[in-house]
């Protein structure tokens, strides 16, 4: 079907807002200008739009638990602080479709009554950051944003700002502590962000993807939307596909797609002369899928019962000449450098776990280091206070469990039987 997310990619063209109005940009505002606030929020709602940060929860829904009337302000929070390991799609929106993800940013405000919003970037997107400013400097010059929006009597107010680089900052309440000015940690629930949010005032907060699919619903309508995908997960979904493959890169396909056509249809298959091993589905926070697992429904639902999550949709693609210690291992520092620290089993945890990792790659490790890597990750789950916890304990876990004989010969042939190196000490 007809990409209409990236359909620009590669293209810099539709960063200019004219030729954006000119190719059916900002009619979507238009129309949902001449709709009720609650009919747009209805018509997300009834789309069956998930968000596509990783959570996979109603948009919609999200947006109907503000409170219609605050003594304070709402506010809009665009997570754009893409920091899953292995995706790469929100920054290709933000690059090339800037001015889609701010039609979507408009109409969400309007269904909810929000006059500021923000869109909370990644540090190292610097360039990125540099679009979106002079897209949302062009919106303003042309009273898609600002006071009185194409005479309606709606304003809105847009501003982009650029974190720090924390990868923890993806959390949406650790996000509003850092644009708060505070340092980026996680925040207790309930209260949730919808109720008492950035400033303490009602805040919606989504990705940059679930935005930039609100124009399409409104213009197409949301059963032209719903008609895409399986029961309860509907729409295209953006999946970001690195590793092995002949062709990695983003593609956009239905929720629903199965995981081997992706790698064989979409991206060429596996290398020459090598054999799928594993996937990771989701960014490195999915749990593993061994080779025999890959043939699968890439949505919500199935991977959720295959063990695994959609999350971020970013496909790590692994062949037969992947060490899957070191993966782990490589997981775990990652997860190590970027624990906020702010809960002792995550802080603590992880960086046994990254030891333990470590030494088995070093070919030091021993047969009772796979036990203690399984019962640290069980002492993790469910006792952090975001879902970091869960993010390392679960999928590191199951890579000892799915790849356990691969440890063990690391065990007993006391190096890597792939010849790779050993890692270099955490300092």
């Amino acid at each position: 079907m007809e990409a209409t997310l990236i359909k620009h990619i590669g293209h810099t063209a539709f960063r200019d807002i004219d030729t954006f109005v000119q190719g059916g940009g900002y009619r979507a505002v238009e129309k949902a200008f001449g709709m009720r606030p609650e009919e747009v929020t209805e018509a997300v709602k009834s789309s069956g739009l998930r968000g596509r940060g990783g959570a996979g929860f109603s948009a919609g829904m999200k947006w109907s638990f503000v409170p219609k009337e605050s003594q304070l302000p709402k506010y809009l929070c665009c997570n754009a602080d893409e920091s899953e390991p292995g995706t790469f799609k929100d920054r290709q929106i933000v690059e090339y479709e800037p001015h889609l993800l701010v039609e979507g940013i408009i109409i969400c405000c309007y269904a909810v009554g929000i006059h500021s919003a923000y869109i909370y970037i990644r540090g190292e997107f610097a360039y990125g950051a540099e679009v979106l400013e002079n897209a949302i400097a062009q919106a303003y010059s042309r009273n898609y944003l600002g006071r009185d929006i194409l005479g309606k009597g709606f304003d809105l107010d847009v501003t982009v700002h650029r974190g720090a680089g924390a990868y923890i900052c993806g959390e949406e309440t650790a996000l509003l502590e850092s644009l708060e000015g505070k340092r980026g940690q996680p925040r207790l629930k309930p209260p949730f962000p919808a109720v008492v949010g950035l400033f303490n005032g009602p805040t919606v907060i989504n990705n940059v993807e679930t935005l930039a699919a609100i124009p399409s619903i409104i213009n197409n309508g949301a059963d032209w939307y719903a008609a895409i995908g399986p029961e309860r997960n509907r729409g295209t979904k953006l999946f970001s596909v690195s590793g092995h493959v002949v062709k990695p890169g983003v593609y956009e396909m239905p929720l629903g797609t199965n995981l081997l056509a992706l790698i064989n249809d979409c991206c060429g298959g596996i290398r020459p002369g090598r054999t799928l091993k594993a996937v990771i589905p989701g960014g490195a926070s999915a749990s593993v899928l061994r080779a025999e697992e890959c043939n699968i429904s890439l949505d919500f639902d199935s991977l959720a019962k295959a063990g695994s999550m959609l999350g971020s949709g970013g496909a790590i693609v692994m062949d037969d000449s992947t060490c899957m210690v070191k993966v782990a291992h490589t997981a775990s520092r990652f997860f190590y450098e970027e624990s906020c620290g702010k809960c002792t089993p995550c802080r603590e945890g992880i960086g046994w776990v990254e030891k333990l990792f470590r030494r088995l790659e070093s070919g030091g490790g021993r047969e009772t280091d796979l036990a203690l890597i399984s019962d640290i990750c069980d002492n993790v789950k469910g006792k952090t206070l975001c879902p970091f916890g869960e993010a390392f304990s679960a999928p590191l876990d199951t890579f000892v469990k799915k790849f356990r004989e691969e440890f063990l010969e690391h065990v007993r042939q006391k190096r890597c039987p792939f010849g790779n190196p050993p890692p270099d000490p955490v300092h």
